[in-house]
C-alpha cells in the first residue's frame, strides 16, 4: 500500500502520568503561602524529599504504528498494557507526552458506555449532538437517523433523557451513533460486553460492514475469538510498548501461548487481587477428580475449575465464571455460576466463597486449554476480565475407541451415541 493509504500514523508516541504525591488542599491563602515558603527549606534539609512521593508511569512509550485505510486492527494485551490509553490519544481525548500522531479524517470513538452523551438530553438530541461533535452537517445526520434508531432498538425511548437509560440502552445507542455517523476512523474499546449476545453479534457484523466500506477500525478486546474473526491484523502491547505486530491469528496465538505457560493454580497476594471494593478474586485452580491441582488430564477424566472469591457485598446480578479457550484463541465456552435455572444457582454470602465448576469427562479434545476468570454485574459492567488464569493439557484416552488414535479437529471431541435401523428397500 502507498503512503497515501495510511489512515493512522504514530511516531515515537509516548504518554506519561505522574502518580503518588497526593496534594493536600489548603484551607486559606495564608496556609498556601506558608507551604510555598517551606519548600525551599525542606529541599535543603531533606534533598529529594519534595519529589520522593511523586512517581512517573509511562502508559505508552515509543509507539510506532501505521494503520491503513479499510484495515481492521485488533489491539490486545494484559490489563494496564496501555491499550485504552492508546485509543484515548488517537481520539484526541488526551494529549501525548512525546512523539506525534496523524489521523486522516473524522474519528468516531466508543471508549466507554455513553461517551459524549449529555445525561439531560434525550436520545434524539444526543444523536444530533454526537454528529455535531464529529463535524457533520445536519443533513448528513438526518440521512442516517432512521438507521441509527433501528440499529439501537430504543425507538420507544428516543425522546427520554438518556440519564434514565439502562447501561444496555446506553451502549446500544452509543454504538449505533458511532458506527452510523460515518467517521473515517472508528475506535472501539471493550464495551460491547455490556449488551446481550445477540446485540454483540449485531455490533461485530456492523464493524465488518464499516471496514468493508473502506473505513478504518481500531478494536480493543479481551475476547480473542472476536479479534481473530474480525481483525485482519493485530498488535500486542506490553508495558506501553508494541511487542508484536502481524496477522491477527498469529499474534493472538503467540500471545496466548505465553499465558498457557501458566500454572494449574494461582493465588493473588493481598493488594494485587483482581476486582473492586465489593468483589475480589483470591485464587483459581484446576483440580483432578481427587481434588488435587493438576496440569494434565486424560479426556476420559473429569476436571474441576475452582475459584475463591471474597465478597464484601452480594449483588443480586453478580456473575462469576471463566472463559475456556484453546491456545490458538478459539473460544470453547464461557461458564458462569448463574447458568441454568435460578433454583440450582450456588448461594453466595459475604466473606470468602469457594465456587467449583466440573467439566465432565469425554468432552474436551487433545490440546492446551486456558481458563480466564470473568466476573461482572450482569449486562452492567466488568469487575474482573483479565488474560491471566490457569492452564492445563489434555490427551485423548483411546482405550474405548477403535479409531481413537486418529486426531480429531475441533475444540471439543465428545462421543455421541449413534443408532441405526434398516429401511425397506426401494423398488
Amino acid at each position: 500500500m502507498s503512503v497515501d493509504d495510511v489512515a493512522v500514523r504514530t511516531v515515537g508516541l509516548g504518554k506519561m502520568y505522574r502518580i503518588g504525591g497526593a496534594v493536600q488542599p489548603h484551607a486559606t491563602l495564608r496556609d498556601a503561602i506558608v507551604e510555598a515558603a517551606k519548600k525551599p527549606i525542606m529541599r535543603i534539609r531533606h534533598p529529594g524529599a519534595a519529589t520522593s512521593s511523586m512517581e512517573t508511569l509511562w502508559a505508552l512509550k515509543d509507539v510506532d504504528l501505521e494503520v491503513h485505510r479499510g484495515e481492521v486492527l485488533g489491539i490486545i494485551g494484559r490489563n494496564g498494557a496501555g491499550k485504552s490509553t492508546l485509543l484515548k490519544v488517537l481520539s484526541r481525548i488526551t494529549e501525548p507526552t512525546e512523539g506525534y500522531l496523524e489521523v486522516e479524517g473524522r474519528v468516531g470513538s466508543l471508549l466507554e458506555v455513553g461517551t459524549g452523551f449529555h445525561p439531560e438530553l434525550t436520545g434524539r438530541e444526543n444523536i444530533y449532538l454526537s454528529g455535531a461533535i464529529l463535524g457533520m452537517p445536519r443533513t448528513e445526520i438526518d440521512r442516517n437517523f432512521e438507521a441509527i434508531v433501528d440499529f439501537s432498538e430504543i425507538g420507544r425511548f428516543l425522546d427520554t433523557p438518556v440519564k434514565r437509560y439502562s447501561s444496555g440502552m446506553y451502549v446500544r445507542l452509543a454504538f449505533a451513533v458511532a458506527a452510523h455517523l460515518e467517521p473515517e476512523v472508528l475506535v472501539i474499546d471493550e464495551v460491547l460486553s455490556v449488551g446481550d449476545a445477540a446485540f454483540q453479534r449485531k455490533c461485530l457484523g456492523r464493524m465488518g460492514d464499516v471496514a468493508h466500506g473502506g473505513r478504518t477500525v481500531l478494536f480493543v478486546s479481551h475476547v480473542m475469538q472476536a479479534v481473530r474473526t474480525l481483525c485482519d491484523r493485530a498488535v500486542q502491547l506490553d508495558e506501553g510498548r508494541i511487542v508484536n505486530d502481524g496477522p491477527a491469528g498469529k499474534v493472538v496465538e503467540e500471545y496466548l501461548r505465553g499465558h498457557l505457560e501458566a500454572e494449574s493454580s494461582v493465588a493473588w497476594p493481598a493488594g494485587e487481587q483482581p476486582g473492586d471494593d465489593d468483589v475480589r478474586l483470591v485464587s483459581m485452580a484446576v483440580l483432578d477428580e481427587h481434588g488435587d491441582p493438576a496440569s494434565s488430564f486424560l479426556t476420559s477424566q473429569p476436571l474441576t475449575v475452582r475459584m475463591d472469591v471474597d465478597l464484601r457485598r452480594v449483588h443480586d446480578d453478580l456473575v462469576i465464571g471463566f472463559d475456556l479457550m484453546m491456545n490458538d484463541g478459539t473460544m470453547v465456552v464461557r461458564s458462569y455460576q448463574t447458568d441454568g435455572p435460578r433454583e440450582i444457582w450456588p448461594t453466595l454470602r459475604e466473606g470468602r466463597n469457594r465456587l467449583e465448576c466440573v467439566i465432565p469427562a469425554g468432552l474436551l479434545n487433545d490440546g492446551r486449554y486456558l481458563a480466564m476468570p470473568r466476573i461482572s454485574i450482569y449486562k452492567v459492567r466488568w469487575i474482573v476480565q483479565i488474560d491471566t488464569g490457569v492452564a492445563f493439557d489434555t490427551e485423548r484416552d483411546t482405550t474405548d475407541g477403535v479409531y481413537g488414535l486418529s486426531p480429531r479437529p475441533g475444540a471439543i471431541a465428545p462421543t455421541f451415541r449413534w443408532v441405526a435401523e434398516p429401511l425397506p428397500a426401494r423398488v
